[in-house]
């Protein structure tokens, strides 16, 4: 197949694009700085091109409290990304199959993170112009399917993890701070402070398995919303006393901020649907998928662990 995918400088994208084409596809892997998708007919070039599938995995944000603090020019600037690239699908790409990712923050409560229940009440604040902006990229899918016949699947994945995350400076995820936390607190001798009490919970899914599961569904799946999450979470102490038992730290020093920004209380996806669709679904066990990170993290020192 002929394959677009956008955000391919994102953590998804450069796992994606290679699985892709060692699979046998030819694929054109975007990246904003080659097409900025803020600009209305940014993607014009491709327009006589046909692609088989479109992996729509662009977005702007960030870890942390970034929705928080930037919640107007996310809504923007997401808005224009999303319109453009669905205007320009819907116009010079109908026969496409388009795959988008949604946000599990989208979901307004805690305790009933069901596909039926994704544009249900209100998200939480914080999050509030990002998540609403996903919830309208859906919608956008629904309404092209009904009035043009367009094929689309939405996945709303939990937090990614694994190696080859962002090396730019930015605030990094949940996951990869308490490892840059904790590798510092052995190597440096500095005191490890986590956000929060340590009891939030949070579901990690290795970025191999959410690209081996995405791509099954893309061949099998059509006009659908599905949660890929791994189906069980665990607290930040347990993440924490994983990576200290990797890297020879002491738990018991680690201090915790109560007063540090910690998001969602608890954040596990209901993967019900996700079973029916694959039968033979397996994840990466968590300590295994962590070493590979913690490996990769350590690997790229110099970066990621300044001194």
């Amino acid at each position: 197949m002929h394959i677009l995918v956008t955000g391919g400088s994102g953590f998804l994208g450069r796992h994606l694009a290679p699985y892709l084409t060692a699979q046998g596809h030819s694929v054109v892997s975007l990246t904003s700085k080659q097409c900025d998708l803020t600009r209305q007919g940014s993607l014009e070039a491709l327009s006589h091109e046909p692609y088989d599938e479109i992996y729509h995995l662009a977005a702007w944000t960030r870890a942390g409290d970034f929705c928080r603090t930037h919640g107007g020019e996310q809504w923007l600037v997401n808005q224009q990304i999303n319109t453009n690239m669905l205007a320009w699908w819907q116009k010079y790409q109908p026969q496409a199959k388009l795959i988008a990712l949604g946000a599990s923050v989208s979901y307004s409560t805690e305790d009933n993170l069901i596909e039926d229940a994704y544009l249900a009440g209100w998200p939480k604040s914080d999050y509030f112009a990002y998540t609403m902006s996903k919830r309208m990229l859906y919608a956008g899918l629904i309404a092209l399917n009904q009035q043009f016949g367009l094929k689309y699947l939405y996945l709303v994945p939990s937090t990614l993890y694994g190696p080859q995350y962002h090396t730019d400076g930015r605030q990094l995820h949940f996951i990869y701070d308490l490892i840059r936390k904790i590798l510092r607190g052995r190597h440096y001798g500095e005191p490890v402070v986590l956000w929060g009490d340590g009891h939030q919970k949070r579901e990690l899914v290795f970025v191999s398995d959410f690209v081996r599961i995405m791509t099954h569904l893309a061949l099998h799946d059509d006009n659908d919303i599905v949660n890929v999450g791994a189906g069980e979470e665990h607290t930040i102490r347990y993440f924490a006393h994983l990576i200290c038992d990797k890297v020879g730290y002491d738990f018991d020093a680690i201090q915790f901020d109560l007063a540090g920004f910690v998001g969602a209380r608890s954040k596990c996806l209901s993967i019900d649907k996700l079973k029916r669709l694959v039968p033979d679904l397996t994840f990466t066990d968590l300590r295994t998928g962590l070493d590979q990170t913690i490996d990769w993290f350590w690997a790229e020192r110099e970066i990621l662990l300044p001194r």
